[in-house]
């Protein structure tokens, strides 16, 4: 992340890019492999973390698991160039494309996913739902900003993203879990869910940050000016995107590491809709924007905002309404577990299609 071109999609269309991982950042699956391992062994042989993890709380957010996910955050929205943020919002093919794969292709496609893969487990199946509903507004600016997507797009795409989350979440919820399964003769799943909640979740995982980043790049550029800004500032505020990545990974593994080792089969079971979920929707962002004619840079921010998950929403979601210790938590839990390794797969996959991409047609 920190020795990347700075290859946003600004104006004019630009020639596809040629991105280039710094040795950190090539390096990443590794660095996220062992987080991995390292937090479900913590989980399962030192469970007393999981509960400390569960009791450190304000408003229902783990504290050491939200200061890990503002630390993650944070270099990457300082690093957006907010007065160009306007040429994004001006991109409506962008916006409303965005939209419709986050609101009514993911959630669709996870409910069927679900049904189709796990009729029989009821629990798992309802916490799968959970994470389709929780469109993600952290980690994806980590994975945009790997594969070297528009980063000023992708600080809008979730903005909107955690609008619609405030006002939607709790509605879906109630339709993919009780409306829509009723229609259809299935077995049928109440959600109670408070959008105060989903408002303070957002508030801590995306306004914290966010408004950071903008007061480091006022002051910054006001100060010392753009030049020293984006050549030393962020150069050294880069790097613990990464820190903040891998310690939350830990945290996340560790809370259920004892469930996950007890229910090597379960995992399995959740992990085969979650796969075919990721890469369904990561493809269909990329066609979109490719048949839209929006760039390289675009196309990424919009297959990986679309891909992506909240999955600390979904956690405390189903912790909250269905129990730390139900299946609906622990397929919560399931979900980066797999969403880590299939994103971190789908940015190489990213930049090799960097390297292909046709330069976008001129518009006038």
């Amino acid at each position: 992340m920190s020795n990347q071109a700075d290859l946003l999609v600004m104006g004019p269309p630009a020639p596809a890019p040629t991105p280039r991982l710094s040795t950190l950042d090539r390096w990443l699956p590794a660095w996220i492999g062992l987080a991995m391992v390292a937090g479900l062994l913590l989980g399962r042989f030192v469970p007393v973390v999981g509960d400390a993890l569960q009791a450190v709380q304000v408003g229902g957010i783990s504290v050491p698991i939200a200061l890990g996910l503002l630390v993650m955050m944070y270099p990457v929205l300082a690093k957006v160039r907010f007065d160009r943020v306007g040429t994004v919002t001006g991109d409506t093919r962008l916006l409303v494309s965005s939209l419709v794969l986050n609101w009514v292709v993911g959630p669709a496609l996870m409910f069927a996913l679900a049904w189709l893969l796990l009729p029989d487990l009821a629990e798992y199946r309802t916490g799968l739902i959970i994470v389709g509903l929780a469109r993600c507004i952290a980690m994806v600016v980590i994975w945009n900003d790997l594969a070297c997507g528009d980063r000023d797009a992708a600080a809008v795409l979730v903005a909107l993203n955690s609008v619609f989350q405030v006002v939607a979440f709790s509605v879906l919820g109630y339709f993919y879990l009780t409306v829509l399964p009723g229609w259809l003769g299935l077995d049928t799943q109440g959600l109670d869910v408070s959008m105060g909640q989903i408002a303070l979740n957002v508030l801590v995982f995306l306004g914290i940050p966010l408004a950071a980043g903008f007061a480091s790049r006022w002051i910054g550029e006001r100060r010392r000016g753009r030049d020293w800004y984006e050549s030393v500032f962020v150069p050294r505020v880069g790097p613990w995107a990464l820190y903040g990545l891998l310690f939350t990974i830990v945290l996340l593994f560790a809370l259920q590491g004892d469930a996950i080792a007890r229910n090597p089969l379960d995992v399995v079971r959740i992990a085969v809709p979650l796969l075919a979920y990721f890469a369904l929707m990561w493809s269909v962002g990329m066609v979109v924007g490719r048949v839209l004619d929006l760039g390289y840079a675009r196309s990424t921010t919009l297959a990986f905002t679309a891909a992506g998950n909240n999955f600390e929403l979904a956690i405390a979601v189903a912790i909250g309404t269905f129990g730390a210790a139900s299946g609906q938590a622990l397929a919560g839990v399931v979900g980066p577990l797999i969403e880590v390794p299939v994103l971190v797969g789908l940015v190489y996959v990213s930049l090799w299609l960097a390297r292909r991409w046709p330069t976008p047609r001129s518009r006038s």
